[in-house]
């Protein structure tokens, strides 16, 4: 994807509205409902817009929706692109490059994760204060685009510590109990092994993945900032581990949904 790729993407949204996001937001696996609150919404299905990809999982309806959410001026992406559906991560993060073309200068992204931290319990609620990229790959890979980003973007504090403490006491004065920890991304679509989750826990990470950080790597090149949630829908403790479904996943996520978008929108408000 290129630069021109990214104008052509613009180019379609803006024929069909005229709202200037300031924030992007990322809706995961079963979190998608927030988009349902966005006032005076444009909907414009990914298929709608050149360039972007469609997504192969149910659970991801495929629409960005531009709107108004509180005071801020947002578009949403209900459901997201894996890597692991087929596509490379330049199509993946390719949304979060028209949404900065389009005017975000902060995005919020969530998911639905894996639990490694026995601390943790399914329906927990997490803000993520850093990330491991387990994949071997990344998205800046190949010849970079001056226009988009430098060539070796600096990663330390990739989730901003201000909207991290912001979220943080967001969450107490409302009384949404909130976790902290560290997201390591694997590719899936597999789940881990017991071994796995042993040494994903060994190396430092509370939560495992197959989203967000190809995301977070592409908005921090563009100089974006970043916010990043994950609910908690299954526990992945090496010396309890049990088999999971999908139905469980999105069973548990939309369980622990309301709670994450009360927190977002209050969050919102006082950005």
């Amino acid at each position: 994807m290129t630069r021109k790729h990214v104008l052509e993407s613009v180019s379609a949204i803006r024929a069909r509205t005229e709202h200037r996001p300031e924030i992007g937001i990322v809706l995961g696996t079963g979190l998608t409902e927030l988009a349902d609150l966005v006032r005076d919404k444009v909907a414009v299905a990914y298929e709608d817009i050149p360039h972007f990809a469609r997504p192969t999982v149910e659970s991801h309806p495929g629409r960005l929706v531009l709107g108004t959410l509180g005071e801020k001026r947002v578009a949403v992406m209900q459901g997201r692109i894996h890597f692991y559906e087929g596509y490379d991560l330049a199509q993946v993060t390719h949304p979060i490059r028209v949404m900065k073309e389009l005017g975000v200068r902060t995005v919020v992204l969530s998911n639905a994760c894996g639990g490694l931290n026995p601390n943790l319990r399914t329906g927990d609620i997490v803000v993520i204060t850093d990330h491991i990229n387990l994949s071997g790959h990344s998205p800046l890979r190949g010849p970079n685009d001056d226009e988009l980003g430098p060539r070796f973007p600096d990663m330390a504090a990739c989730y901003d510590p201000m909207l991290v403490e912001l979220a943080r006491k967001t969450a107490l004065d409302i009384g949404i109990q909130l976790a902290q920890g560290v997201y390591a991304w694997v590719t899936g679509p597999n789940l881990e092994t017991a071994a796995e989750c042993r040494f994903l826990r060994l190396i430092g990470a509370d939560l495992v993945g197959m989203s967000t950080v190809p995301e977070v790597i592409v908005a921090r090149h563009g100089g974006m900032k970043c916010l990043g949630f994950s609910v908690v829908t299954d526990m992945a403790v090496a010396e309890t581990l049990k088999p999971v479904s999908l139905p469980d996943v999105l069973a548990a996520a939309r369980a622990a949904e309301p709670k994450l978008t009360k927190l977002l929108v209050e969050i919102l408000k006082r950005m």
